[in-house]
């Protein structure tokens, strides 16, 4: 086969395979952010139950602090009352007393509810805290797995990149010119083999002779229908590597 022939076949395995490395370092960002979605239930989650746990013990301070107001006011109206200078004043100062006293035990109550309800609250958030650990370390793993990839991918790349440019300086500069032209009117691809009487890019059939020429490989050869350098592969004649079946055995 002709020399030019082989390295611009070659060159077009290089080109897709550095294609397909191209698209796979692009998707890193794009296959990191998915990665990263896996966190977002967790978090949430997580956000959520410490929202709620908040909520109760901000409610149980606020009951606290009632609680207190209302132990101030009873001690206040005590001291008023020694002071009532009738009957009136002193039921009324007492009536106020007992008021007090109500709030304070509903404020009581309300603690006693709240407090029930943390457990479970706080259950929650150190479950929620666990499962985003879990998770965080699970992605990070597959973080950390995806740039092994990535980095492999690009050391692979560099090295097709390498060999790329040594084919290009031995291919005659007119062939590289031609297949540069046709691979990038063509998206990408310049070099079609032909399977069976037919170009395996166009899939239109080959003209006998024009097939003929084709197999003899001494010289680079346009398919006449999609304008791309074609070659052919001869099929490989496996042999009985055993040789001839042994005599049979005389009796």
């Amino acid at each position: 086969m002709l020399s030019d022939l082989k390295l611009v076949i070659r060159l077009q395995e290089i080109d897709n395979r550095l294609r397909d490395l191209t698209r796979e370092i692009a998707a890193f960002p794009k296959h990191i952010a998915e990665i990263e979605k896996k966190l977002v239930s967790h978090e949430r989650k997580l956000e959520a139950d410490r929202a709620a746990l908040a909520a109760n013990q901000k409610e149980r301070k606020k009951c606290d602090t009632d609680i207190q107001a209302q132990d101030q006011k009873i001690s206040k109206l005590k001291d008023q009352m020694l002071q009532a200078k009738t009957n009136d004043q002193y039921r009324a100062f007492q009536n106020e007393i007992d008021f007090c006293q109500t709030e304070i035990r509903k404020s009581e109550d309300r603690i006693l509810e709240l407090m029930n309800e943390s457990e479970p609250l706080d259950k929650n958030v150190k479950a929620a805290e666990a499962a985003l650990k879990a998770e965080k370390t699970e992605v990070d793993a597959e973080k950390a797995q995806a740039r092994e990839r990535t980095d492999a991918t690009q050391r692979a790349a560099q090295e097709l990149n390498t060999e790329r440019a040594a084919l290009v300086a031995q291919i005659t500069p007119s062939a590289y010119k031609n297949y540069e032209r046709i691979r990038k009117g063509r998206r990408g691809v310049a070099v079609a083999e032909a399977v069976e009487g037919r170009c395996s890019a166009c899939n239109m059939i080959i003209r006998l002779q024009f097939f003929q020429d084709l197999k003899k490989g001494d010289q680079i050869m346009i398919c006449e229908s999609c304008q791309r350098i074609l070659y052919y592969n001869p099929p490989v004649v496996v042999e009985d590597l055993a040789g001839e079946a042994a005599p049979a055995a005389h009796k």
